[in-house]
């Protein structure tokens, strides 16, 4: 499927050890890698549109099939013109399958004699009898059934469901459905997740040539996603399987999701090691700049994660000298801007640099939601700026050092 007919390219610029500076052409133009995606869950970054994100100069925005397929539904995306059309948005959208939050909003598949348990052990409401209907979601070899967070209504999705649902969508990078187990886990279950995606990632490999086949897939890239806990055993496996396979791009999932930072770099590494190096790999939900520089190293090229809005909600902004809490008291009376460097590398405005922390901590005191928007506005800025520096990085062939000057404040 990632053959000579394959909709997405992507161009290798420059190298410094493992780690890549691309660029990715698509049906719709072209990004720069590597490169941070925010997360428009519902079709938006919570606080921002899409003017924001031409302000910004995103590239790409990812948005969620799980929740665009329970509200407003698939059929009305489609009927206003798909994600592009409904959202005013014409750069590149990225949507996630939604197995992950099939998954998240439900408990472990495999998992009766471990009702309510999310990783790391903590208890989540529901009933505590063990029975199935327990269970939010339900997994088989042909796909999972799960009940909507919304309302609860009983819904299903196959591999093929996944692929079709996202091509009406729109998007210009779709992802392949699977099976994302919470960490830690029992191996057992990790590697029968595991198996079951790679028999749902041939499917919708599937799938999607059949759509190729018949002109209905719009130009759309389909990617798949290498599982595998922590296993480094089990991840090259898996990304050979995918490999063997054959798609446009690699997401690298199933990581950052209870593990350390210790136990994600083995088995990030024997993912990139085996995967395809003329392909785009995606590492999913991943945005602290600690683990962005991390993967950067490993060979990975394309991040994203809820990170810079949820903080930007709470009152949190990512600045040159860590993370600060701008409802802190010592802010009361602080005249200096969030970010005193008026101007990114790009030349454009930083929305840090315009408002003090006086002033914002005023606006979070009271909960006057203009105070989020602007700390989200700035913390996804702070993220483009740390995956564009990390370009330049790699051009220079200085990638290391940067690594270095990150890991003291992130590390």
């Amino acid at each position: 499927m990632s053959g000579p007919d394959s909709p997405l390219v992507f161009e290798l610029l420059a190298t410094d050890g493992s780690a890549r500076r691309g660029q990715v052409t698509t049906a719709r133009g072209t990004f720069q890698t590597p490169v941070f995606m925010p997360v428009g869950t519902r079709g938006a970054v919570i606080h921002l549109d899409a003017t924001d994100y031409e302000h910004l100069g995103l590239e790409v925005v990812l948005a969620n099939t799980y929740h665009l397929l329970a509200r407003p539904g698939i059929d009305v995306v489609e009927a206003l013109g798909g994600l592009h059309g409904f959202s005013g948005w014409d750069g590149h959208f990225l949507t996630d399958s939604g197995g992950f939050q099939i998954m998240s909003l439900g408990r472990r598949p495999g998992g009766a004699d471990q009702p309510g348990r999310r990783a790391g052990g903590a208890s989540q409401p529901g009933r505590q009898d063990g029975s199935p209907q327990d269970a939010k979601s339900k997994v088989d070899d042909e796909g999972v059934t799960f009940r909507s967070t919304y309302d609860g209504t009983q819904m299903r999705l196959t591999p093929e469901d996944a692929v079709d649902a996202q091509r009406r969508l729109g998007s210009d990078i779709q992802m392949a459905l699977d099976i994302c187990p919470e960490l830690p886990a029992p191996p057992d279950e990790v590697r029968e997740a595991t198996e079951r995606t790679h028999l749902w990632a041939a499917r919708a490999a599937a799938a999607m040539d059949a759509a190729r086949q018949g002109g209905i897939a719009g130009g759309q890239a389909l990617f798949g996603i290498c599982q595998g806990g922590i296993d480094p055993g089990l991840r090259r496996d898996s990304a050979e399987t995918l490999a063997s396979i054959g798609f446009d791009g690699y997401g690298i999932g199933g990581l950052s999701v209870g593990e350390s930072r210790s136990e994600m770099g083995p088995a990030l590494h024997a993912a990139t090691e085996v995967l395809p190096a003329d392909r785009p790999r995606y590492l999913m939900g991943v945005g602290d700049p600690a683990r962005i520089v991390d993967a950067i190293a490993a060979g990975v090229d394309m991040f994203d994660c809820v990170l810079p809005s949820r903080l930007g909600r709470h009152g949190t902004a990512l600045t040159p000298d860590g993370r600060i809490n701008i409802r802190n008291a010592r802010f009361a009376r602080d005249a200096t801007p969030l970010d005193t460097r008026e101007e990114g590398a790009d030349g454009r405005p930083r929305p840090g640099a315009r408002f003090s922390r006086g002033y914002l901590r005023h606006l979070m005191s009271v909960n006057e939601p203009t105070a989020s928007r602007i700390l989200t506005l700035h913390n996804i800025a702070f993220l483009n700026e740390l995956v564009a520096d990390a370009r330049s990085a790699v051009e220079a062939g200085r990638f290391s050092t940067f690594r270095e000057q990150v890991n003291e404040v992130w590390g």
